[in-house]
């Protein structure tokens, strides 16, 4: 029952800040939302410091919830097959090199140089790391968060193939940047004289081509079912079970469920719009049940990224580090973009347009994502000082 209040809690609380933010503030879902969240939740932590139950009632309520579990195995799943069920995949397709590099190159090159620096400025605030401590921080930062994206570029007035750029680098990437996370934590819990060089391939290449092929038998299978049928009703059931079956089953495979619901969602998206395979009708009912499940789930994961300083623990010197990682992420990002876009100009057929390392920089906003991996992370290593450094993070990326 505690968790079902915490679900009450936090849905009426989404209702609540969206209609305030939609009446008063009109600012992007993602930035309203996360403003509202984190200023109730100041509120409110005011409140506890003079001992009001309600108050400490409503931070054990929010702690009740795997924050973690919560978006990662099930949120970010619907969110993510939602967003790529509405990517244009032939212009996705004219774009698949700089996607491609971008996401390939870029993740693996922005948690290197976010470690490397970390491990050099902790100690300037008497907070000394292990470099694979400060690895796993950047594996965990580096995701780009497409739901944030999503939210922001729909209110955003750029060029649709800026947009497809954005979005369909941001959805790779946030895949390759949990692989990065896991194969790095996996070495930070065993040890670096445990764990070789093919052990951490073997369990990169299971989770990055498990997670494409797995998404792909999917997205091939639901296709081939919606093309059989003609009921909106069936059609949305079977979109329903692609992601809440396929991210089970990603699970008991370990391979990566983020980059499958990515792949199947592309997939179901690119097929359904070909001629003849789903009626009209569907198609409006399928898009429009997803629109819908995107708005709600979007709401309740930023209401919750902002309520959880309710129950976070953030002390003085951590929030002074946060604000240096700002500027190294920041940093780590530009150089993550540039050398992509340096290798594709050697590419003819690309030529990255004057803008695209500002609005690519300053575009890949760090959300959910990075929280809810920052909050998987186990007793064993500095939790809590990688969890503060990662909010802080995260909230100047969105409202920043």
């Amino acid at each position: 029952m505690d968790l079902y209040n915490a679900f009450a809690l936090l849905l009426v609380a989404a209702a609540a800040f969206a209609y305030l933010n939609q009446r008063f503030l009109r600012m992007p879902q993602a930035i309203g939302l996360m403003m509202l969240g984190l200023v109730a939740s100041l509120g409110l932590l005011g409140l506890a410091r003079f001992g009001v139950k309600a108050v400490v009632d409503l931070a054990v309520l929010v702690n009740k919830l795997d924050f973690s579990t919560f978006v990662i195995q099930i949120i970010l799943g619907f969110l993510l097959f939602a967003g790529a069920l509405h990517v244009d995949t032939r212009r996705l397709g004219r774009l698949r090199w700089p996607v491609g590099v971008l996401a390939l190159v870029g993740a693996p090159l922005s948690t290197a140089l976010v470690g490397g620096a970390m491990y050099g400025l902790l100690p300037l605030f008497g907070l000394p790391t292990p470099l694979i401590y400060c690895l796993v921080f950047g594996a965990l930062i580096s995701p780009t968060d497409p739901v944030a994206v999503l939210s922001i570029l729909t209110k955003a007035n750029v060029s649709k193939d800026l947009e497809t750029k954005i979005v369909g680098e941001s959805l790779f990437n946030d895949g390759v940047g949990v692989v990065l996370f896991v194969v790095t934590l996996e070495v930070a819990l065993l040890g670096s004289q445990q764990v070789t060089l093919t052990h951490a391939l073997g369990v990169f290449a299971r989770e990055t081509l498990g997670g494409l092929a797995l998404g792909t038998g999917l997205g091939l299978g639901a296709a081939w079912l919606l093309r059989t049928i003609d009921n909106y009703q069936v059609e949305v059931l079977i979109t329903l079970a692609v992601v809440a079956g396929g991210t089970a089953l990603a699970s008991r495979l370990h391979t990566s469920g983020l980059l499958a619901m990515v792949m199947a969602g592309l997939l179901v998206g690119h097929f359904s719009r070909s001629r003849g395979v789903m009626a009209e009708v569907s198609q409006d009912y399928v898009d429009k049940f997803w629109e819908l499940v995107d708005e709600v789930l979007n709401a309740l994961l930023f209401v919750l990224m902002g309520l959880e300083v309710l129950v976070l623990n953030i002390p003085g010197r951590t929030v002074l580090a946060g604000l240096a990682a700002i500027l190294v992420v920041l940093v780590a990002r530009a150089v993550s973009v540039a050398v992509p876009l340096g290798l594709l100009r050697v590419r003819r057929t690309f030529q990255p347009s004057e803008h695209s390392l500002t609005i690519l920089t300053w575009g890949g906003l760090r959300g959910g994502i990075s929280v809810a991996l920052a909050l998987s992370l186990p007793a064993e290593l500095p939790r809590e000082l990688l969890v503060g450094i990662t909010y802080v993070v995260v909230v100047f990326s969105i409202i920043g």
